[in-house]
């Protein structure tokens, strides 16, 4: 749809006087938005500023999404604190869904990433996970010897995110799958369908400092789904898959942002969720396709009293991060079915619909600029003054 100029005067928007009760919420990604790597980007520090009251309390409901799986939950809300203070309750990771998954946190299960693993397990709620380093000194060469330090049958694949080391993971993952969870024995063809994978994470790529993107774990994945397949002439199947842009995470999210608003006693119900992001693949797929949802599910209600849940979710692209906005999806649908083009995972079916943005803008500060524009959102004047002396 092009972009979009935003020389705003504010208009009406700025008019002083007390904000509105707010309607709508702001769904953030980080990655490419906020940040690039650990280097903050100029625009989202302004765009903060125009969140936030002079007592430091949001002005509406906002919750970051990231599709990082590498760390607490706390921790990404550190990470954050040189642009704003947030809580970790604002936080919604790719593997914060797995806190809903209770029938397998009591089973044995192997995490694969890298970062703080059993931790972060733990955290989920996880009680006996067992990491890749763990089962590859459990297993020296795959032959067992030691057997008080054999961990139970394995009945579980929880995939965090990219690891550090690939081919060690992907070796002993294929193992675990080929084994029916038990890789001190030898394959058997037996073992399909295979124990449940579940999967945080999907990107193909995402952006750092570099300047251009870097493999993401949704790349890992792809390597994982073609050694089974070339093994075993069948598909890898996936009990779930979070992160965006699974609808799993936009459930997640809209719940903490509804939450937000309670414990602001905002009466108004949350209409719209605004979802900022940098990837066609996964910020703008997802939130469109969570729309259609919500499009959907409200279509088949009656009419009375206030929604359970958001009437809509708008996606608003930025171009800080993965997107470059010199590059068009082909109007071709035919020619567009390519994975030169759909970076998404295998199991999202590809539909140019899903990844045409209702909003493309510069930058963070800039869908903040126009989302309060579209809402009708005022602004005190010592807020105004705050972010226009920056």
């Amino acid at each position: 749809r092009g972009l979009q100029p935003l020389g705003f005067s504010f208009g009406p928007l700025t008019l002083g006087g007390e904000p509105n009760i707010p309607t709508f919420g702001f769904l953030f990604d980080i990655d490419g938005v906020l940040v690039r790597g650990k280097t903050p980007i100029s625009a989202a520090k302004k765009a903060f500023q125009k969140l936030v009251n002079s007592q430091g309390q949001f002005l509406v409901p906002v919750v970051f999404v990231t599709n990082a799986g590498n760390c607490l939950r706390q921790k990404k809300a550190d990470q954050l604190s040189h642009i704003l203070g947030i809580s970790q309750d604002q936080v919604v990771m790719s593997h914060s869904p797995l806190r809903m998954f209770k029938r397998y946190h009591d089973k044995c299960v192997l995490v694969s990433g890298q970062g703080p693993l059993l931790d972060i397990a733990q955290y989920l709620g996880f009680c006996q996970p067992i990491t890749i380093e763990i089962l590859r000194e459990t297993y020296p060469l795959l032959d067992m010897v030691d057997h008080d330090r054999r961990p139970k049958v394995l009945v579980t694949v929880v995939l965090f995110g990219e690891p550090v080391r690939w081919e060690t993971n992907l070796q002993l993952i294929i193992d675990v799958l080929l084994t029916g969870g038990c890789p001190g024995k030898p394959y058997h063809q037996a073992s399909y369908p295979h124990i449940p994978v579940l999967a945080c994470n999907m990107d193909l790529m995402w952006m750092a400092e570099a300047q251009s993107p870097r493999f993401g774990h949704g790349t890992f994945m792809v390597c994982l789904e073609n050694i089974y397949k070339k093994i075993t002439g069948k598909e890898l199947k996936y009990e779930a898959l979070m992160g965006k842009p699974s609808e799993l995470t936009y459930h997640y999210a809209e719940y903490l942002i509804r939450m937000q608003a309670a414990q602001r006693h905002w009466k108004e119900p949350i209409q719209t969720l605004y979802a900022i992001g940098d990837n066609l693949m996964t910020d703008i797929y997802g939130a469109n396709l969570y729309n259609r949802y919500l499009e959907e599910k409200n279509s088949r209600k009656g009419s009375k009293g206030p929604p359970a849940t958001a009437t809509n979710c708008r996606s608003v692209l930025v171009c800080t991060g993965v997107y470059n906005p010199h590059t068009e999806v082909p109007s071709d649908t035919r020619e567009s079915i390519t994975e030169t083009v759909f970076h998404g995972h295998r199991d999202f079916r590809f539909d140019p619909a899903l990844v045409e943005p209702d909003h493309i803008v510069p930058d963070a500060d800039a869908a903040v600029d126009l989302i309060y524009q579209l809402e009708n959102f005022r602004l005190s004047s010592e807020i105004l003054f705050i972010a226009c002396s920056s």
